[in-house]
């Protein structure tokens, strides 16, 4: 057996303000440290192998703040731009309810959450997809097979791409799921990748 931790990194200060953040280097709140802190707390019963994250330093402080926690800053970190947030291109920076207002709740909508409608000078989640899953099936797979354990803390919609692979959810179904921030989703493999289990700790 091998276990694949996902968590979104804690609450960003664009995400305390409802704006659109992105690929923009945004940092934590205080409550996004402490969200860091909780999730640590509920991995400390897990051994790790390998962590990965993005370069974006709301991710790479929440990792830091979890393995600081749970007492396994020695193992070795990963950071990659393919885990990166999608760009929100011209969206980025801009308050999210000031452009339902503008534009309407249904295209915004359609903007954060379809699979492959892309935000004016952004990245549709199908977009993303194809740099996540990538380096994924590369970098760390191979790990899971050899019966590692990994952690990877990234961004809501790098992982909801990444969760589509894992889980084999439809672009339709996908629309309606959001990463919540600082919660650990345990994923559980037998040997040739079987996906014995998924849930949130």
């Amino acid at each position: 057996m091998s276990l694949l931790v996902i968590v979104r990194h804690g609450q960003s200060q664009w995400n305390l303000e409802n704006k659109f953040t992105g690929d923009i280097d945004v940092p934590l709140t205080e409550a996004g440290r402490e969200e860091a802190r909780a999730a640590g707390r509920k991995l400390k019963h897990i051994v790790f192998d390998q962590a990965f994250t993005s370069t974006l330093s709301r991710a790479e402080e929440t990792l830091s703040i979890i393995l600081e926690d749970i007492g396994q800053t020695d193992i070795p970190v990963i950071k990659d731009s393919a885990m990166n947030e999608r760009s929100y291109g011209e969206l980025q920076g801009l308050n999210k309810k000031e452009m339902a207002d503008k534009y309407g709740n249904e295209q915004v909508a359609i903007w954060r959450r379809s699979y492959d409608v892309q935000p004016p000078g952004g990245e549709s989640l199908k977009d993303t997809a194809a740099r996540v899953i990538p380096f994924y099936q590369q970098a760390i797979e191979p790990l899971i097979i050899a019966g590692r354990n990994v952690l990877v803390v990234a961004h809501g919609n790098s992982l909801r791409a990444l969760m589509m692979y894992l889980e084999n959810i439809s672009p339709q179904h996908i629309a309606e799921i959001n990463i919540p921030t600082g919660e650990p989703r345990v994923y559980t493999f037998s040997s040739h990748l079987k996906l014995v289990d998924a849930l949130y700790l």
